[in-house]
C-alpha cells in the first residue's frame, strides 16, 4: 500500500500518520476534527452532508449530540487552518446541507517502506525516553482519555503487566463462581455508567462561576433572521443572570466576538470568565432549532450540550428553559418566585427586531418595532420599556421635538413599571425619561436605584446614573458610578468612561482612557467622537479636526471627511466649526433638529447673540440637550449673561458657573 498525503497552501495532511503540519511544524488537532478534515480532503470538491459526517464519525453511537460535535469539529478545523467562514479558502459551508473542501489540493503518495522506516525510528525514540502517549478522543463534545491509543509499552512494563494479570487470575480462581459473576456484573455496570456519564457530560465538571454567552450563529441561511440569533443571545444572557448565581458578562460585551472565530480560551480570558456558552439558531417556516454547548474555557473541554426544537409560538420560553437547565447543571440555580407572564409571540418577535435595530444604531426603525410590540400586546412591559428608551435617546440627541415626544416617552416608562414592577429595564427607562423631561434628579435616581436593587449587575443603570450626575455637577460620584459600570461590563460601552471624563472636564484623562481602549477597538467610531470633543474642548483644533475626519470615514461618509480636511487646511478649526453651523442649519430646514444642539457650534465661533437666541429657542421647547450645556467650555463666555443664567435656572439645574 501507498501512504496518502494531501498538500494545500502551506499545509501538509498525512492521513495515515494522522498528522497535520504547517510550514513543517506539526499543528495540534484532536481526533474527531482530524477525522473530519481527512474525510473532507478525500472528498475534495464534493458536498459531504451532515448525515454522512455523523455516520462516519460516530456510526450510530448512543448519547452523542452529533449537531454539536460537527459544529465543534468544523470550528476547530477552521481555527487551525485560519479559515474565515465568510470568505472560506478551505472549508465551505453549504447552508442546511453540509460542507465542502474547496482548497487547491495536491495528493502525494509515499512508498510504504519509507513510512515504515519513519515509524520504526519514532518507536525507537519513544522507547528511549519512555514516553507514554494518550490521544484524547472527542465523543459528542465530551473529551475521553483513552490510555490504549498510541501507547508504547516498555519491556519492563510488559513484565509487570504479566505479573499483575497472573495475580488477578489466581485471585479470581480462589473466589466462588457466584462471587466472580457478581464482581463482573458490578464492573460492567460501573464501567457502562461511567462511559454513559462521560458521553452525557455527567462526569466531574470543572468549576464554573462566571460565564459569557458568545453571540449565537444564525444558521437559517437568511440574513434577515439575524435579529433572532441576536435576540436569543440577549435573552439567554439575561435569563442566566436572573436564574443563577453566576457572574454573567453582558450581551453588549460579548457582541464584539460576533462572527469572530478566535479560540474560546482566548475569548474567555479577554472577558475574564471561566465558562463559555456558544451555539446556533436556525428558523425555517414556523420551526426554530437552537443548539447550545457549555465549555470550560481554560481547558476548552465540553461540559454540557443540548438541542431544542420549538414552534415559533413557543420561542418566548426557550431562553428561560435553557438558562434554568444550565444553572442547575452548574449547581448555581436560584429560586424565582415571580410567576412568568404570558408574552404574545408576535409582540416578542417585534421586540427582538427592535432590540436588534437599537444596538445597530438604527433608533428610528427600532422605535417602530417597539411601538409595534406594544400594539400587539398592550400589557407587554418590555415593549413599553424599549419604547421609552427610544424616546429618551432621540430627545437627548436632539432628533425629536420635545413638544411632541416628551410626554409619550414618560408615559411609556410609567406604563412599563405599572405592568411589571420587578423589571429592572422598566425602572431604568422611567428614571432616565424623568431626568430628561423634568431634570428631577431626586425622583430619577430613585428609579435608577430600584433598577440596581432588582439587578445589582445592571451595568447600564450605573452608566445612566453617571450621566445624570455629570449634568448636576456631582462629578466625583459620576466617575465612581461609571467605574462600577466598567467593573461589571468592561466591554459594554468602551467610550463611556471617556465620556464621563469629558463631561467632568478632565480632558487629558478622557484622551488617555480612549487611546488605551482604541488599541483593541480601532473601528469604533464613538471613540473618535470622544477624542474629537476632548481635543476641541482643550483648544487643540488640528487634532480635533483629524478625529472628526476619522469618525466620518468609519461612518461611511468619506466625502464629508474630505470636506472637513479641506476646511481645516483653508482656515483651521474655526473654518470647520463654521462649516458645521452651515451644514446643520440646512439640516434643520428639512427636518427637526434641536436648536440647542445647533447652539453648540455657534458658541464655538463666539457668536454671542446667535448662541443665546438658539439656546432660548431650545429652552422654550424644553430641549434636554440643554441639560449638559454647563459641561461644555464653549458656553463659558456666556456665564455673565442673565439670559444664559435664566436658562440654567429654568431647566432646574444647579448653577456651576
Amino acid at each position: 500500500m501507498a501512504i496518502t498525503v494531501f498538500e494545500f497552501d502551506d499545509f501538509r495532511l498525512d492521513c495515515d500518520r494522522f498528522e497535520l503540519c504547517r510550514a513543517g511544524h506539526t499543528v495540534k488537532l484532536e481526533r474527531i476534527p482530524m477525522e473530519l478534515l481527512i474525510l473532507l480532503a478525500r472528498r475534495s470538491g464534493n458536498l459531504v452532508t451532515r448525515a454522512e459526517i455523523a455516520e462516519h464519525l460516530w456510526n450510530h453511537e448512543v448519547f452523542v449530540d452529533t449537531e454539536h460535535g460537527i459544529n465543534t469539529a468544523i470550528r476547530k478545523i477552521r481555527q487551525v487552518l485560519r479559515d474565515d467562514p465568510e470568505q472560506s479558502r478551505f472549508v465551505q459551508t453549504v447552508t442546511g446541507k453540509g460542507y465542502r473542501f474547496v482548497g487547491s489540493l495536491v495528493e502525494v503518495r509515499q512508498p510504504l517502506a519509507q513510512e515504515e522506516s519513519r515509524a520504526s525510528s519514532a518507536e525507537g525514540r519513544n522507547r528511549r525516553i519512555g514516553d507514554v502517549k494518550a490521544t484524547p478522543a472527542l465523543r459528542g463534545g465530551i473529551a475521553i482519555e483513552d490510555p490504549v491509543v498510541n501507547r508504547v509499552e516498555l519491556p519492563s512494563e510488559r513484565a509487570a503487566h504479566s505479573f499483575r494479570s497472573s495475580r488477578l487470575r489466581l485471585w479470581l480462581v480462589g473466589l466462588g463462581a457466584a462471587a466472580v459473576l457478581a464482581l463482573l456484573i458490578l464492573a460492567i455496570s460501573l464501567g457502562a455508567r461511567g462511559l454513559r456519564d462521560r458521553y452525557r457530560g455527567r462526569g466531574t465538571a470543572p468549576k464554573i462561576s462566571s460565564l459569557a454567552v458568545i453571540p449565537l450563529d444564525n444558521f437559517s441561511g437568511d440574513p434577515a433572521q439575524e435579529y433572532l440569533a441576536d435576540g436569543m443571545t440577549d435573552e439567554l444572557t439575561t435569563m442566566l443572570a436572573k436564574n443563577s448565581t453566576l457572574r454573567v458578562v453582558s450581551r453588549t460585551s460579548t457582541m464584539q466576538y460576533k462572527g469572530v472565530h478566535r479560540p474560546l480560551p482566548e475569548i474567555a480570558k479577554a472577558l475574564g470568565v471561566d465558562g463559555v456558552l456558544e451555539g446556533s439558531v436556525s428558523r425555517s417556516g414556523d420551526k426554530v432549532h437552537m443548539t447550545i454547548q457549555l465549555i470550560a474555557a481554560p481547558s476548552d473541554t465540553h461540559v454540557w450540550a443540548e438541542s431544542y426544537d420549538r414552534n415559533a409560538n413557543d420561542v418566548v420560553s426557550l431562553p428561560r428553559e435553557a438558562a434554568q437547565t444550565i444553572a442547575k447543571r452548574l449547581n448555581s440555580a436560584v429560586l424565582q418566585p415571580v410567576p412568568q407572564r404570558y408574552v404574545n409571540p408576535e409582540a416578542h418577535d417585534a421586540y427582538l427586531r427592535g432590540r436588534y435595530l437599537w444596538f445597530a444604531g438604527k433608533d428610528e426603525e427600532a422605535g417602530k418595532y417597539y411601538r409595534r410590540a406594544t400594539e400587539l400586546q398592550p400589557d407587554y412591559a418590555l415593549g413599553w420599556a424599549g419604547l421609552s428608551a427610544y424616546y429618551g435617546q432621540a430627545l437627548i440627541d436632539g432628533q425629536l421635538n420635545p413638544a411632541n415626544s416628551s410626554a409619550a416617552g414618560e408615559e411609556a416608562g410609567r406604563k412599563a413599571v405599572e405592568l411589571d414592577d420587578s423589571l429592572p429595564e422598566a425602572h431604568l427607562a422611567l428614571g432616565a425619561i424623568i431626568f430628561i423631561n423634568r431634570c428631577d434628579w431626586v425622583r430619577s435616581d430613585q428609579e435608577i436605584a430600584r433598577a440596581i436593587e432588582l439587578n445589582p449587575r445592571f451595568a447600564e443603570a450605573y452608566t445612566v446614573r453617571a450621566l445624570t450626575y455629570t449634568a448636576i455637577g456631582r462629578n466625583e460620584e459620576a466617575i465612581e458610578a461609571e467605574k462600577k459600570a466598567q467593573e461589571l461590563a468592561p466591554f459594554e460601552r468602551p467610550y463611556a468612561m471617556g465620556l464621563m471624563y469629558l463631561r467632568t472636564r478632565q480632558y487629558d484623562a478622557a484622551i488617555k482612557d480612549i487611546r488605551q481602549r482604541y488599541e483593541t477597538l480601532p473601528d469604533e467610531d464613538s471613540m473618535h467622537w470622544i477624542l474629537w470633543e476632548a481635543y476641541r474642548r482643550k483648544g487643540e483644533g488640528k487634532e480635533a479636526a483629524q478625529e472628526l475626519e476619522k469618525m466620518l470615514v468609519l461612518e461611511g461618509k468619506k466625502s464629508s471627511a474630505e470636506i472637513i480636511r479641506r476646511q481645516f487646511e483653508r482656515g483651521g478649526y474655526k473654518e470647520v466649526a463654521l462649516g458645521q453651523v452651515t451644514y446643520f442649519k440646512e439640516i434643520a430646514a428639512k427636518q427637526y433638529l434641536s436648536p440647542a444642539f445647533r447652539a453648540g457650534f455657534s458658541a464655538q465661533l463666539g457668536r454671542r447673540e446667535e448662541t443665546l437666541s438658539l439656546l432660548e429657542e431650545g429652552y422654550r421647547e424644553h430641549s434636554p440637550v440643554l441639560l449638559w450645556i454647563q459641561t461644555d467650555p464653549a458656553f463659558d463666555f456666556l456665564h455673565g449673561e442673565e439670559r444664559y443664567r435664566a436658562i440654567v435656572k429654568g431647566m432646574g439645574l444647579p448653577p456651576l458657573y
